[in-house]
């Protein structure tokens, strides 16, 4: 839920970045109580042996040999072999209790704990939370003490599952904010704000401007002992009320919830987007009766985010997506992120002139803020990864689907974000895998829902020579992850020619002619100063940025491209990344960033930067595209026909090799990436795109 409760509102108020109005002042004023966010008094206990339930370290005056410490946090920020499957690490925090406010309690929020956490309050235990990736909140009741001391404890369990792939590090504990959230017996979960925005095809003119409404999304819950008659939700949007309305509900019985919903106008709209990232006030005020039970606040943007004819488009016109993905991962800290970490990440994006970026999990709240206010979209991810294994089971699915839902509650508020990912790297066959066939259908039908604001998406795996997959073609918008001339790919199925790549795009077209489709992710591993032909160098990353991106610009009817990563990252012990070098030992840092793990750019960074910096945004189209039809356009000297059968549906078909220029470029590349490999190293195949054991994490 990226909604902005007492609690989280202080919490980002204290960002660098972070355009947050305060949230306890308006609060105070109509007698709901301040956030209290736990800061301070944190101590730690290593449980290496899993020792600590019969040691009693739940228990408030236990006399085990805690350790000082600070939350966020994680149990180490060192990346050996030995601590990669995880251990069990426990925090106290010791604290005196804000003095009680009549008819309100507490609730505990945990923006993020990795992986498993189970919490105790004065000795009773509260709640069991597995997902490491979503925050939630847990129940206090009577266990807080007010105005006296108060204990909590958490126990946090990341040794990590085998069977669970992800790419990147497994840190391990409490590696985001904590704060009590004031509570009365009406609360309204998971507020939403989204923009309904419709312009014209092709952007705004005088005479056919963009119209703009907001959506109200919530679920309002009883959690009183007698029946509340006149529940209501208040929204006021912009400085001084611009837009207000009531949203009133039905009475509600003790335990009883009811969903809200509800839209308004927004007149002149002020529409949010990378060249000027307009930010709207929201509040809402949620009473019982004439008693204020809930104040949310945040900043959120009004844009239109559509697929209009297999093209992404941005408030009408279309997009050229540049960028770099990011992990939240900083040497020392992981993903424990301080406010100076998050403007880093946002200022290295903007000098690399980014004007989006992605991640394989929900951002950090803060840094989701920061990149509203500095114009730079998310392509937002759920951490459903590599999972096809797991999803043939129910219990898995249902797993992997409410990761999609917390991630999508907790990003839906941003406008920064441009769609809701449900899955990374899944089966390039899923219509073939009962498990995965029905996690996608389900995850489509479940984003929709959520946000129907926004085209959800799913990430694929790139091996050419599969069919057309009906679980894919769901899905509005596709994102592409290509390793083509990095890594070998599987049997049949190869990716070893860089070459291969512009007709494995063309074939996606055809297969996918209304889906709008982006490179997502695409890069190399660079350490050492060698010659260009040599894999995992300086000049063969550089020159590999450079022919992924001029492959991509000779397809306009590809939305764009993001590097992999912006950053190096911990990723897992003795990676190799794809490249094996006799004689050389590995670590755990992922080396295909722009950026190295300590902090130094790489030659590729430049290019990058270039390249980002000249393309321009948005697309430029002839009337009859900004109607609905694309035009055809060229890139570095090629020009690539696309062919429009106009049915039922708008069918697009498109002819890859119409165009000479396209062979002699193509031509040009397979001679290069020939020279490249002869006498090179001899890759594995495996069941993704690197060989075997590479990403099976």
């Amino acid at each position: 839920m990226h909604r902005r409760s007492l609690a989280t509102s202080l919490a980002a108020f204290l960002a660098v970045l972070c355009l947050l109005q305060p949230a306890s002042s308006a609060a105070e004023d109509v007698g709901v109580p301040a956030p209290f966010p736990l800061t301070a008094g944190w101590q730690k206990f290593e449980d290496r042996g899993n020792v600590g339930v019969g040691l009693g370290l739940y228990t408030p005056d236990n006399k085990a040999a805690w350790k000082p410490a600070v939350v966020p946090s994680v149990f180490s920020g060192q990346t050996p072999e030995s601590s990669f499957r995880g251990t069990v690490g426990w925090y106290r925090a010791t604290f005196k209790a804000p003095e009680k406010t009549p008819g309100f309690t507490y609730d505990i929020h945990f923006e993020q704990v990795r992986r498993v956490a189970q919490v105790w309050l004065n000795g009773v235990r509260l709640g069991r939370h597995e997902d490491p990736y979503v925050p939630f909140d847990l129940q206090v009741g009577n266990a807080l003490k007010p105005g006296q001391r108060n204990v909590l404890v958490v126990r946090v369990d990341n040794r990590k599952d085998g069977a669970i792939r992800e790419g990147w590090w497994n840190w391990g504990g409490i590696t985001r904010p904590v704060t009590l959230v004031p509570r009365a017996a009406l609360v309204l979960q998971t507020p939403g704000v989204l923009s309904v925005v419709d312009c014209p095809p092709g952007g705004a003119t005088d005479g056919a401007p963009c119209t703009a409404k907001v959506r109200f999304d919530g679920v309002l819950v009883n959690r009183g002992d007698s029946t509340i008659e006149n529940p209501q939700v208040r929204l006021d949007l912009g400085a001084g009320g611009a837009v207000t309305q009531t949203i009133p509900s039905r009475p509600l019985a003790p335990g009883e919830s009811t969903h809200l919903a509800s839209e308004v106008a927004v007149p002149d709209p002020q529409l949010w987007s990378p060249e000027k990232p307009t930010l709207y006030d929201v509040t809402l005020t949620t009473s019982a009766g004439d008693r204020m039970q809930q104040v949310d606040t945040w900043k959120t943007g009004l844009r239109e985010v559509k697929v209009r004819n297999g093209m992404l488009t941005l408030n009408g016109r279309q997009l050229t997506l540049r960028g770099a993905s990011i992990q939240e991962d900083v040497p020392g800290r992981g993903p424990a992120l301080k406010d100076e970490d998050i403007a880093g990440i946002v200022r290295d994006l903007k000098a690399v002139r980014a004007n989006v970026t992605r991640a394989h999990y929900l951002l950090h709240p803060k840094l989701l803020d920061a990149l509203d206010a500095a114009g730079i979209m998310v392509w937002s991810q759920a951490p459903v990864y590599h999972r096809d294994v797991r999803l043939k089971h129910p219990e898995q699915r249902e797993t992997a689907l409410a990761s999609v839902r917390g991630t999508i509650l907790s990003a839906r508020n941003h406008p920064s974000v441009i769609t809701h990912s449900v899955a990374n790297e899944l089966s390039p066959t899923p219509d073939t895998v009962p498990g995965t066939r029905a996690f996608l259908a389900a995850a489509r039908t479940l984003a929709s829902e959520l946000d129907p604001t926004l085209p959800p998406s799913v990430d694929m795996l790139s091996y050419p020579g599969y069919a057309r997959q009906a679980a894919y073609a769901q899905y509005p918008l596709l994102g592409i992850n290509s390793y083509f001339g990095w890594y070998q790919g599987k049997k049949d199925h190869s990716v070893a020619n860089l070459a291969d790549f512009g007709p494995f795009l063309d074939r996606l077209r055809r297969q996918y002619p209304t889906q709008g489709l982006q490179v997502t992710e695409f890069g190399a591993e660079s350490t050492y100063s060698g010659p260009v032909t040599e894999k995992e160098t300086y000049a063969f990353q550089t020159q590999y940025l450079k022919d992924v991106l001029a492959i991509i610009d000779a397809r306009p009817f590809i939305g764009g491209a993001i590097y992999w990563t912006l950053r190096e990252f911990a990723v897992k012990p003795n990676w190799v990344g794809g490249h094996e070098r006799p004689g050389v030992k590995r670590d755990s840092i992922h080396r295909k960033g722009l950026i190295t793990y300590a902090g130094r750019k790489k030659p590729a960074w430049q290019v990058a930067a270039d390249d980002f910096g000249q393309t321009p945004l948005y697309r430029t189209v002839s009337p009859a595209a900004a109607a609905g039809v694309p035009e055809a356009k060229g890139g570095g000297g090629s020009v690539l026909a696309i062919i429009i059968a106009v049915g039922v549906i708008g069918l697009l078909a498109v002819d890859g090799w119409a165009i000479a220029g396209i062979w002699r470029r193509d031509g040009r590349l397979r001679r290069t990436e020939q020279r490249r490999r002869a006498g090179k190293g001899k890759g594995k195949g495996g069941d993704g795109i690197e060989p075997a054991g590479a990403r099976a994490l």
